[in-house]
């Protein structure tokens, strides 16, 4: 199939860095002309509404793509077990009569359509991307050759317009990140992939609360420490760099990356713990309180920061800390 001039199309719209929803657009216009189909549509799942969001789509009218938006089209779309990976499915094949589903009896057959074909769009470990639906005005089963094509393609597709591998693609700009996980607005993370897991990105870790703070507040790029199991010194320390996510669809809110074993300037691990503070506004005497230690220590540890950081102010430092992320930020319970 690659030598055929629609799909090597196709595969370079994956390959591109456009926008996911760009590179959506552009595979449903070029699938489209090639099937020669009424309208297709093109959507990704949305866990933060139980509904699928449309990135794409051909001869549909808004009003059909509002109610296609409903949760109660995804719902059907679970009845019909479109969201688990498996071969296109003709209309005439559903479990469910079509004109006892809603979507079709107060939808799309009053708008003229009347035949159709879809198919799951699955990450390779069998994670739900999507759905890809092609629509006719005719009732006619498609053909062979059509199921076969696209049951060829929706792999292609689905890499094409997954989010998380075009959030993903991020982590080549950031280098000596091993882990990384994308985080969903639902409160869920996936990892990255092509990355290794790490115990700083599950769901309820710490730092994936702390990330989804700085995202929350408007900041789009954040890097700072986190200490590991290591208790000596400067070891133990990974570095976390929060993203926030831009040019995709709303559920997703950005993505962490974590760089082991880090250092920065040759700051202690109390030190990184104080410039944190230092950074949250703290007061000499709030630090001492929040870390058990008497002021003295405290400022003796603001003396070797300023050092260190090469800096005449404990403003001066927390603006080079926060652009450098050698700091590690107070717990969320703080």
């Amino acid at each position: 199939m690659l030598e055929d001039p629609p799909v090597a199309e196709m595969v370079d719209i994956v390959a591109s860095t456009l926008p996911v929803l760009d590179r959506a657009q552009s595979l449903v216009e070029s699938l489209g002309r090639w099937l020669s189909v009424d309208a297709v549509w093109l959507t990704l799942c949305d866990p933060a509404s139980n509904a699928y969001a449309t990135v794409g789509s051909t001869g549909l009218e808004r009003p059909v793509l509002d109610y296609l938006a409903s949760p109660s089209v995804a719902q059907e779309v679970q009845l019909a077990a479109l969201n688990h990976d498996r071969p296109p499915v003709s209309v005439t094949e559903l479990p469910v009569p079509v004109d006892e589903l809603p979507t079709w009896a107060d939808c799309l057959i009053p708008t003229g359509f009347r035949g159709g074909l879809g198919v799951p769009l699955c990450e390779p470990g069998g994670l739900s991307v999507g759905m890809l639906s092609l629509l006719a005005a005719s009732d006619e089963p498609p053909s062979s050759a059509v199921r076969h094509h696209l049951g060829q393609l929706a792999p292609l597709i689905a890499r094409g317009v997954s989010p998380i591998r075009s959030v993903g693609a991020t982590t080549a700009l950031m280098h000596g990140a091993t882990s990384g996980a994308v985080l969903v607005s639902d409160g869920t993370t996936y990892p990255v992939p092509g990355l290794q897991d790490h115990p700083l990105l599950h769901r309820h870790s710490e730092v994936v609360d702390i990330a989804r703070r700085m995202i929350s507040a408007g900041q789009e790029y954040r890097t700072f420490m986190w200490p590991g199991d290591d208790e000596a010194g400067t070891a133990g320390h990974a570095r976390v760099t929060v993203l926030a996510a831009n040019g995709v669809p709303r559920f997703l809110t950005g993505m962490l990356l974590v760089t082991p074993q880090a250092s920065c300037r040759g700051l202690t691990r109390r030190e990184l713990e104080v410039l944190g503070l230092v950074v949250e506004g703290r007061s000499n005497q709030q630090i001492a309180h929040r870390l058990g230690l008497a002021l003295r220590t405290v400022a003796t540890h603001l003396e070797h920061i300023l050092r260190k950081l090469e800096v005449p102010s404990r403003t001066l430092a927390a603006v080079r800390a926060e652009r450098e992320g050698c700091h590690v930020p107070p717990r969320p319970d703080s």
